[in-house]
């Protein structure tokens, strides 16, 4: 199998943001088995969960301007450049939410509108996880 951190299409990361993290670590370790960790997201609590001792995705409460949204979970999918993805998407009749930016030890992503309206993020990792 292909490192999906590292295969362009491939689901690599799911991340909960939520108005209860200790809540949601309680009820997700205790329904699904999975491990939590503290992450390394600077100014923020996070969880990185971990299934079989594999790193699967986060745990993180909502940030104060994103109050006005209920409790999610988002995908992220590899790509091999988050900024040219994120204008193929607007090439498509998709929109740029939230435009390619870094995240410090991690990578560079973008979140991204289809046109129907659905929303998923696309990430560059800056190593192989």
């Amino acid at each position: 199998m292909n490192n999906p951190y590292q295969q362009h299409g491939a689901f690599s990361w799911c991340e909960l943001m939520t108005t209860d993290l200790k809540g949601a670590e309680a009820f997700y370790s205790k329904l699904f088995g999975w491990t939590m960790a503290d992450g390394p997201v600077e100014g923020m609590e996070y969880r990185v969960v971990s299934a079989g001792g594999q790193g699967i995705g986060g745990l993180m409460t909502l940030p104060p301007d994103k109050q006005n949204i209920p409790p999610h979970w988002g995908s992220y999918v590899t790509v091999d450049d988050a900024d040219a993805t994120a204008k193929l998407a607007e090439e498509l009749g998709g929109k740029i939410l939230i435009s390619p930016h870094d995240i410090p030890t991690v990578g560079r992503f973008t979140l991204l509108q289809d046109p129907q309206g659905a929303v998923i993020s696309a990430i560059s990792y800056a190593s192989a996880a």
